[in-house]
């Protein structure tokens, strides 16, 4: 019979004597294992025809690389990777070596590690707690990972970026444009500091950051600068569709830069300011009246709700209403795009979404953040992001929009047979 009912907890990150953690572990390095092995096998198998001078295999197995240790989720796990020989290295077109994608020679921890870092910071952990944190969701011994690690990676996004910002864009093209002024207040500023961000999605509908600045304001020389590099860079034809909420400055620049490509407005902007002057005890039912126009399935169905929407709220509610009629052409394009398309195009929510961190980041540090900083925070957020991106629905149709196929309603017209 126990002496007592008082039960020792396991203090957090103590879990190194952890059974279910000890069996998470070795299962995990046994997988690794195994799938480094039939890599192994592929790269081997992929050269089986080639010989050395004396008619041996030219490419084997030649042992293993020294153990290693790699930081996960759920702690340290030993691998060991196994070495290839080249037996012929002489040979015309070089020595044949091989090198893990899954286990990299230099990798000392798994990239969801190398994410976790980032987002500890950019949820608001501050530097001084990094080492803690790190040890309760690692264990005390997590090498590697001190609270100096924090300074390293501000100074190793910032590198990133700017390296990204010269990269060759020759090879792009893209069919849509999201376009967005993102707002936030960095150290010792007492003007709020604007990142210019682009995403575009390509001919095969994959969604990609194609250009991120900063600035003050969004205005219009600050996005002309940003297209203009984009053009210089390689991108020199433009999108079919660009979206955005209602900056000028944007718009402007666009019709200078790539004038062919078409507006579209956003619509959880134009709803918001069109709300904003309409009474609180009015705007649930208007709302409502702004989502009949844009989910109607057809442009002629869309005008008729937007015609009742200004007879209904147009005499007491002018500017209501003036807000929503000036932007009626650029509201509605998307019904001339593939249906499929219309809920990734009617809004910037990629960018909204994407962003809604960084802000948290900001409020939760006090806005202690550099100019410098805080624009290589928000190229970092974003990257990560980009991996959990959706593919446009109905990609398929992408190549037809940069071939001038016309869609109505969201349907490319049946060609009869005469």
């Amino acid at each position: 019979m126990k002496d007592g009912t008082v039960v020792a907890l396991r203090q957090p990150g103590s879990f190194s004597d952890d059974p279910l953690t000890d069996i998470l572990r070795a299962g995990a390095r046994q997988l690794l294992a195994q799938a480094i092995e039939a890599e192994v096998e592929g790269h081997i198998v992929a050269h089986a025809d080639l010989t050395d001078v004396e008619g041996r295999r030219r490419v084997v197995r030649h042992g293993y690389l020294p153990e290693r240790e790699i930081q996960t989720g759920i702690g340290a796990v030993r691998v060991k990777a196994p070495r290839v020989r080249d037996r012929d290295p002489e040979a015309p077109g070089g020595r044949i070596g091989f090198t893990s994608s899954i286990l990299p020679r230099y990798l000392r921890r798994s990239k969801s590690m190398e994410a976790l870092l980032p987002w500890l910071y950019l949820k608001g952990i501050s530097s001084g707690d990094f080492g803690e944190s790190l040890a309760a969701l690692l264990g005390p011994d997590a090498p590697g990972l001190t609270a100096s690690t924090i300074t390293r990676l501000k100074a190793l996004w910032w590198d990133e970026y700017e390296a990204w910002q010269k990269r060759d864009l020759s090879a792009r093209r893209y069919v849509y444009f999201w376009a967005d002024g993102v707002y936030f207040s960095p150290r010792m500023e007492h003007d709020k500091q604007c990142v210019l961000v682009i995403i575009g999605a390509d001919e095969r509908g994959h969604k990609d950051i194609v250009g991120m600045v900063d600035g003050y304001r969004e205005s219009a020389q600050n996005w002309k600068e940003l297209l203009l590099d984009l053009k210089r860079r390689g991108l020199q034809a433009g999108p079919e569709l660009a979206v955005g909420d209602g900056a000028l400055g944007f718009w402007k620049a666009l019709r200078e830069v790539y004038g062919e490509t078409r507006v579209q407005r956003c619509w959880v902007h134009k709803t918001a300011n069109v709300l904003n002057q309409m009474p609180k005890s009015l705007q649930g039912r208007a709302k409502g009246h702004l989502h009949d126009i844009w989910m109607a399935e057809t442009k002629g169905e869309a005008d008729k709700a937007f015609d009742f929407f200004v007879e209904a709220y147009g005499v007491k509610y002018d500017k209501a209403v003036e807000r929503l009629v000036k932007d009626r052409e650029h509201l509605l394009s998307f019904y001339d795009y593939p249906a499929e398309h219309w809920k990734h195009i009617r809004t910037t929510n990629p960018i909204e979404s994407t962003f809604a961190t960084v802000r948290l980041r900001t409020v939760k540090t006090k806005n202690c953040l550099s100019r410098k900083t805080a624009l290589a925070m928000a190229f970092k957020l974003i990257l990560s992001a980009r991996g959990k991106w959706r593919k446009l629905d109905g990609s398929r149709h992408l190549a037809e929009l940069i071939e001038g196929v016309p869609f109505k309603d969201g349907i490319k017209p049946i060609k009869h047979a005469a």
